[in-house]
């Protein structure tokens, strides 16, 4: 990691549980590595885990309502203008709608676990103006796993936190391939519902 997003780390992480929710809301640094340091802290002490999970669903959430809202009432213009701040691109955006016009609201829990759709998904759901409150469940519901599962790889690894990604990549494979499966599923079954 670069010096200056190791300094971001160290001054969120600083901070505390209020740090891990700072640090995904804004996701400067990717959520994994914020969560796999919250683990490392959970390992020496400084917090616990369960205040480490519940941080980092709150931040996920509000970083994901966020964009939600982004696409609710500023819409796709916004976004291609702007979205390069965000640190999304055109691309992304149309694969995140994509997906979600061929899937549904479904689709919302289980691109979490897809690389490019996980965050952009919400873009599309607030265009298509989906419940808040549905979309809220359904993204905390796939927050909790996701700060659960690199809040513990965090503690296994210790000090060794930052070694998180190359170690999460045995993990996370199946877990696309699970999410991907589940999506097939969902929309294998409102078809023979529509049927």
């Amino acid at each position: 990691m670069g010096s200056i997003v190791t300094d971001i780390l160290m001054w969120l992480t600083d901070l505390g549980y209020f740090g891990i929710a700072l640090g995904l809301m804004i996701e400067i640094i990717p959520s994994e590595i914020v969560l796999a340091y919250g683990g490392y802290m959970v390992s020496n002490g400084t917090i616990t885990f369960t205040g480490a999970v519940i941080a980092g669903v709150i931040g996920g959430t509000i970083a994901q309502c966020f964009l939600y809202w982004i696409g609710c009432y500023g819409g796709r213009p916004f976004l291609y203008k702007y979205g390069k701040y965000l640190l999304i691109k055109k691309h992304h955006i149309e694969t995140a709608e994509k997906w979600f016009e061929k899937y549904g609201g479904g689709v919302v829990f289980s691109a979490r676990f897809i690389p490019v759709v996980r965050h952009a998904i919400s873009i599309p759901a607030g265009i298509a103006k989906m419940p808040l409150s549905k979309f809220v469940g359904l993204t905390v519901l796939a927050i909790i796993p996701w700060s659960i599962f690199f809040v513990y790889l965090g503690i296994e690894l210790g000090s060794r936190w930052d070694h998180v990604e190359s170690v999460a990549k045995k993990y996370t494979i199946p877990i696309m391939i699970a999410a991907v499966v589940l999506i097939i599923l969902y929309f294998g079954l409102k078809k023979l519902r529509k049927k």
